[in-house]
């Protein structure tokens, strides 16, 4: 959305209420002006569309003992992370961010590992490789040109979340549910994988079981 400069003649007492409050937010003046102003006329800014998603994840979240929210170094990222049952219990960390842009694409998840083992590190690599197949197998009709957005490096996983196709699913309530079922099913599908570490064939076996039971419970593809 873009944004213009514009003359208003406020108050002196407005403005200074105005900075107090935006310096208690963190964010600036123009920022909390044009947040009240698009309140007051039931305008959806990007800043109030982010912070519905991420407030209705993080309710969705709360109270589960797999994950744990973390503070947010920005409006448009939500950070979560998730214990892994592996030598020295290490963290797999999920972030979310959003993009303030209004169009397809709603925003990114980026799955990271903090490890300097190498062994770990080809293993969750591996893992995100069987992932994207079983994305691919089940999921790619879905998507134009068959293909889905995503990107595998060194431990990292980078997939970036597409408006779901059907108008009923496109609230800001449903993207949160359906970001929320995403990375829930990957983490319960990473899981199985490293449960199975020591036997692969299993373990591809024991994913694609577990993605499809998913699969059949109903899910919006993202």
């Amino acid at each position: 959305m873009n944004k213009s400069v514009y003359s208003l003649v406020l108050m002196d007492d407005v403005v200074q209420a105005i900075d107090r409050e935006a310096y208690q937010l963190g964010t600036s003046r123009s920022n909390l002006i044009n947040q009240i102003l698009a309140e007051f006329v039931s305008f959806d800014t990007p800043e109030k569309r982010m912070k519905e998603i991420f407030e209705k994840m993080e309710q969705l979240i709360h109270g589960e003992t797999t994950f744990q929210i973390q503070p947010q170094p920005s409006d448009a990222m939500l950070s979560i992370r998730s214990a892994l049952s592996y030598k020295y219990k290490p963290v797999i960390r999920y972030a979310v961010q959003l993009y303030r842009s209004s169009g397809d694409e709603v925003g990114e998840l980026r799955v990271s590992i903090r490890t300097q083992s190498q062994a770990l590190i080809a293993s969750i690599t591996r893992f995100f490789t069987l992932w994207a197949k079983l994305e691919e197998k089940y999921l790619s009709r879905f998507f134009e040109g068959n293909e889905i957005p995503y990107e595998i490096d060194n431990g990292r996983y980078f997939r970036q979340f597409l408006l779901p196709q059907k108008t009923e699913n496109q609230t800001n309530e449903k993207i949160a549910e359906a970001v929320t079922e995403y990375i829930r099913i990957l983490d319960h599908i990473l899981k199985i994988y490293f449960a199975n570490l020591e036997d692969l064939p299993t373990a591809i076996e024991k994913m694609e079981k577990a993605y499809i039971s998913c699969l059949k419970n109903g899910i919006v593809v993202i």
